[in-house]
């Protein structure tokens, strides 16, 4: 067996360093939306849902996304707040899923990342109440050609449901493509101190 294959490349240390390096090449590489990513939620019974969302900012604190707290999504979350997370980067043949609570963040950080959006995007947040049934396509554009007239050229109120959520991780886990298919995975958890211990996983 070779020495690339036998070499380990994910190490231990601090999976938020790790998620960093991984994260910014995959933002180079990947063709579309690199900062996508699938979450899981679940309601209060137990049954899962999935769908993609994008990554708006990370750190030790957390990993933050926004949508509309009505959504099937939001709803899940304020009745189950616990969630996880995968990107998967074919491009760079890894992937990393997170796991732990989450919470809303406050209004002030809702504003400043509703306002830097696209004027269009805003008024399609307060046009739309997602995961509601619609009847046609026509009244989902009405509605945004009426908000469009209600707040002119003036700043566009956020709707009090239009929310991000912030997911703590206790969890992470990386894995990467490896030769033969005998890949690697490494899952870090939060020790009781607030630190990280990690184990390599058959993969």
């Amino acid at each position: 067996m070779d020495i690339e294959t036998t070499r380990e490349v994910i190490p231990h240390g601090d999976p938020f360093a790790l998620f960093d390096a991984w994260y910014r090449e995959a933002r180079e590489f990947e063709l579309n939306d690199g900062n996508a990513m699938a979450l899981a939620t679940a309601t209060p019974d137990g049954l899962p849902s999935v769908r993609m969302v994008l990554l708006k900012g990370h750190g030790p604190q957390g990993f933050t996304f926004y949508t509309n707290a009505h959504s099937r999504k939001g709803s899940e979350l304020l009745a189950n707040p616990h969630a996880a997370l995968l990107f998967h980067w074919k491009s760079v043949r890894r992937q990393i899923r997170i796991e732990g609570p989450v919470r809303e963040v406050d209004a002030a950080d809702a504003d400043a990342y509703f306002h830097s959006r696209a004027r269009d995007s805003q008024l399609g947040a307060v046009a739309s109440d997602q995961s509601a049934p619609l009847d046609s396509r026509h009244t989902f554009l009405d509605r945004f050609e009426a908000a469009k007239a209600r707040f002119g050229e003036g700043e566009i109120e956020r709707p009090p449901h239009w929310t991000g959520f912030r997911l703590e991780p206790v969890a992470l886990e990386f894995w990467v493509d490896r030769p033969h298919r005998l890949h690697e995975r490494r899952r870090f958890e939060r020790d009781a101190d607030g630190g990280w211990s990690s184990t390599l996983l058959y993969p």
